[in-house]
């Protein structure tokens, strides 16, 4: 096994009593001349009311900011690039972004947070392109810029900027992410505690190599011909099985209303899936092959005795944007690609894993998984339920997963927050875990997903109002529906 010992001490700063606003002491286009170690600011620009694109990612839409403020962009090493807004008139709080996926672009979910006072930061993590994880080939330095260090740096970097900027470091300092960002905010808790006051981590992917694993299997039920991608399980198979589970188990919670309430509580009943003849696939049945393609989904992945990672609650498998495209998406003119499993698995394994582009999914038997994936596991993984040092300087987390996430499950985060309880009788006095029915991954699906998690985890820091229930909420047509949602293990 390859070992490394990351160890980074960039800059220094007192923080400072928290103040209701602070304004700039010197220009923000003095920003530009700032020297700073191993970073590069390429704009330092005033905006008095902007509109901000991503040209890069047009699904992000436009942001519109209303009121001035100082746009840096940066690049720390050699390719971390970096976004920070600062506001003329700052609320003294950093707000820093995860990413989703592979990253590869500046992004800074909280550029609307502005208007509000907040100076906000989002990084690329150091490579450009995220469609896959070719940029990862052979490049270490990439590798853990990606895994371990980017968020860091450009955390440590922005305050320093701000701290210019203001003469005035940030009161407090919060990270919010979801997906790869929500593991992103796992690894700032662990491994850097002194960068945030709060942290919430929303689906969090936190154990890279484990992830990709039970992704692999997927695609190897689902796709299991290379040569052929159709996958086995179709979208008739898929509103059969939703149909039946929902049958099965909607009404456990006292509510026919088509959400699980709790999934872990249906005990589904395979036998009564109807099962086509001479395994002739039809609209109305399932064929042996695609019933067995279905209950890997549902299981675990154990290898030499071992769960590597758990399976995925039952419930809203026919929902769009759910096991269509995560599992078992066709190609088409909408999805170029076989399922979001089937690329992210095979790309980590390609490049993250083994550096071995001709990497054949399709005949990989996970015997060596433990050794095979060591190293990566090394600087991707935040899967320790060791949180102490967070808690040491009054750190707040706040964990949050949609109980149909179909991207990563929510028994992993489940099975990693039993681990903190059971390593800290007292958990629950620094991370929290809410369970969202019928939410898909990081919001979507039939359930209320709406949360506002930055002002949850900031009342929770500054006036120590501990979140016991939070209040999700979904706009259908002109209503609003809400939902209390209590803190695990409560429901």
């Amino acid at each position: 096994m390859r070992k490394f010992c990351i160890s980074f001490a960039f800059l220094l700063f007192a923080f400072v009593a928290p103040a209701q606003h602070v304004k700039p002491c010197k220009p923000c286009a003095e920003l530009k001349n700032l020297q700073l170690p191993d970073v590069t600011i390429l704009v330092a620009e005033a905006n008095v009311g902007d509109t901000i694109k991503e040209p890069n990612e047009p699904w992000r839409g436009t942001v519109v900011i209303q009121k001035p403020f100082c746009r840096i962009l940066g690049r720390i090493s050699k390719e971390i690039n970096f976004e920070l807004l600062l506001p003329e008139e700052s609320n003294t709080r950093f707000l820093m972004s995860g990413g989703g996926g592979f990253v590869g672009s500046i992004q800074n979910d909280f550029q609307r947070k502005v208007d509000e006072g907040f100076a906000t930061a989002g990084t690329d993590t150091g490579h450009e392109g995220g469609g896959d994880a070719k940029w990862a080939y052979n490049n270490m330095e990439r590798q853990l810029n990606f895994g371990r260090l980017a968020i860091h740096r450009t955390a440590v970097v922005s305050k320093a900027i701000m701290q210019n900027f203001y003469c005035a470091a940030p009161s407090k300092s919060y990270f919010v992410g979801c997906s790869r960002g929500g593991g992103q905010a796992m690894m700032e808790a662990q491994y850097y505690p002194e960068d945030f006051d709060g942290i919430v981590a929303g689906a969090p992917a936190f154990a890279w190599p484990a992830i990709a694993a039970k992704f692999l299997q997927h695609s190897q039920h689902n796709y299991p011909n290379p040569k052929n991608l159709s996958p086995v399980i179709t979208t008739d198979n898929l509103k059969l099985l939703q149909k039946e589970v929902l049958k099965q188990c909607d009404q456990l919670d006292g509510s026919v209303d088509g959400i699980l309430n709790n999934p872990s509580k249906c005990k589904f009943d395979f036998s009564k899936l109807p099962v086509c003849a001479n395994e002739k696939p039809e609209s109305v049945c399932l064929t042996e092959t695609q019933l067995a393609a279905i209950k890997s989904i549902y299981s675990p992945l154990i290898v030499n005795g071992k769960q590597i990672y758990p399976g995925f609650p039952f419930g809203g498998e026919a929902e769009g944007g759910s096991w269509d495209p995560w599992i078992t998406a066709p190609i088409s003119a909408r999805q170029k690609e076989p399922s979001l499993h089937h690329m992210f698995s095979t790309n980590i394994f390609k490049y993250l894993i083994f550096n071995d582009s001709t990497f054949n999914y399709s005949k990989y038997d996970f015997k060596d998984f433990a050794a095979e994936t060591a190293y990566a596991s090394s600087y991707l993984d935040a899967s320790s339920a060791d949180y102490s040092a967070f808690k040491k300087r009054n750190g707040k987390i706040i964990f949050f997963h949609g109980w149909n996430d179909a991207a990563l499950s929510a028994n992993a985060t489940i099975e990693h927050y039993n681990g903190i309880l059971k390593t800290d009788k007292d958990a629950q006095s620094f991370a929290r875990l809410f369970l969202l029915p019928g939410v898909l991954h990081c919001g979507g699906g039939p359930g209320c997903d709406d949360v506002d998690w930055v002002s949850l985890i900031i009342d929770w820091v500054e006036k120590s109002k501990a979140p016991d229930q939070v209040v999700a909420s979904k706009k259908v047509g002109e209503k609003v529906a809400t939902k209390d949602i209590f803190a695990y293990p409560k429901e």
